[in-house]
């Protein structure tokens, strides 16, 4: 007997922790296998390293390419159905992966995994975007960005435990059980928040015109800017932090609990965010973190330069490195309430656009600072503060563009 789609509402707390799951196989894919680089590129390319870097990249390059469908498709097809087939691709992919006996077909399997996680992604998002809106969808936001970030606080432990049990292509198949259980709790609790009459065919016209429309809304487009550049400096770190540890420092062996102990204090910044988000508002809380961000990593910079003891300077770089994650939980989830809190009536083609751009060129700004990697955090230094600057500057001209909608109607309107 097959059981009956659900369709009484979740609790909001089971809710949040079901979204946040499902949101959370993009950091577990990435972070769990962490640990596992350095013997990647033994095995696979030993004459260059930094390669197995991409192991990374390619996943987050899938991932940006798979979510300008995923919105679309869910706005014709309903939410859950777009899950469920984006959790399919992912299980095959991390199969293949598995098997892969290359680096370019690893490489590929995860570009793979990562257009099949868009879904879960992507669709998260729009079934908050469903049920809430304005300050109170960002306060949702911010506790499933908390599972985001906290999520590296066990992954890189579960993925070196793994690599000494059973391997590093053990990991693959954790995540293929980690997918079916996110699938079979949304198919046996969340009931689908899109009735059909509302709806859109998955017609090119239509989401051409709904781009255009994103494209054309100033506040939308500073924010896809904003989180571009924010993710960027996230994913740079993600990327290139073992080997700093490793090579830079000599915690290779301790890579996982160091990481694991940043990701837990940068989990505060989501919960920080929740509390304070409904008062201050979301630009002034981006604002604040990204000033933080360019001072901090301006005085990394500094400290590298001023050739400090290797004992301070990798204080400063713990430091430094957990204020890029806290950075994420004060900024990511508030920016993506920005950019779609105009656009509720085309949620799942703005939710594809919106994270779509600002995942790919994410990679953009990423990829050369861990390629760059030259024995020092010296580039990802660099690198970081050039984009937090940028990202301030843009953040100030959102401000401006927000004063003449106060003085129309009242500060009381302001996110």
């Amino acid at each position: 007997m097959t059981r009956a789609t659900p369709t009484r509402a979740l609790p909001t707390p089971e809710l949040i922790a079901l979204l946040a799951m499902l949101a959370a196989t993009v950091a577990f894919s990435i972070d769990s296998m962490l640990p596992a680089l350095p013997e990647i590129g033994r095995e696979f390319t030993p004459d260059n390293l930094n390669n197995a870097q991409l192991i990374v990249t390619s996943f987050v390059l899938g991932l940006g390419v798979g979510t300008f469908f995923t919105g679309p498709l869910s706005d014709a097809f309903g939410r859950r159905p777009v899950i469920f087939a984006g959790m399919a691709l992912y299980i095959l992919a991390s199969i293949f992966a598995y098997f892969a006996q290359s680096l370019e077909w690893v490489l590929i399997a995860r570009a793979v995994q990562g257009l099949g996680a868009a879904g879960p992604r992507v669709v998260a998002m729009a079934i908050v975007r469903d049920l809430y809106a304005g300050r109170e969808m960002a306060r949702i936001m911010s506790f499933m960005m908390m599972v985001f970030v906290l999520v590296p606080a066990i992954a890189p432990s579960m993925g070196a435990g793994l690599i000494a049990l059973a391997g590093w292509r053990s990991i693959f198949l954790v995540f293929v059980i980690f997918s079916v259980a996110g699938s079979a709790w949304l198919y046996l609790r969340q009931p689908e928040s899109l009735p059909i009459e509302e709806r859109h065919p998955f017609a090119v016209p239509h989401i051409w015109a709904a781009l255009k429309e994103i494209a054309q809304h100033p506040m939308v487009r500073l924010s896809i800017l904003v989180q571009t550049l924010s993710m960027g400096m996230l994913f740079g770190a993600i990327s290139t932090s073992q080997q700093i540890f490793d090579i830079t420092f000599d915690q290779g062996a301790h890579f996982h609990l160091w990481f694991g102990g940043i990701a837990i204090f940068s989990g505060s910044a989501s919960v920080l965010n929740a509390a304070l988000v409904v008062r201050l508002g979301m630009r002034k809380m981006v604002q604040g973190m990204l000033t933080a961000q360019a001072v901090l990593s301006g005085a990394m910079i500094c400290v590298w330069l001023a050739d400090f003891p290797q004992e301070i300077a990798f204080a400063a770089f713990l430091i430094w490195t957990a204020s890029i994650f806290f950075q994420a939980g004060l900024t990511i989830g508030n920016l993506n309430a920005l950019a779609m809190e105009p656009m509720g009536h085309i949620a799942g083609v703005a939710a594809s656009a919106i994270s779509g751009f600002a995942t790919v060129f994410a990679v953009v700004v990423a990829v050369p600072a861990g390629l760059a990697f030259d024995g020092t955090p010296l580039p990802l230094a660099i690198g970081t503060f050039l984009a937090a600057v940028i990202a301030v500057a843009l953040v100030h001209k959102m401000r401006k563009l927000e004063r003449p909608a106060q003085a129309a109607t009242g500060p009381s309107s302001s996110p």
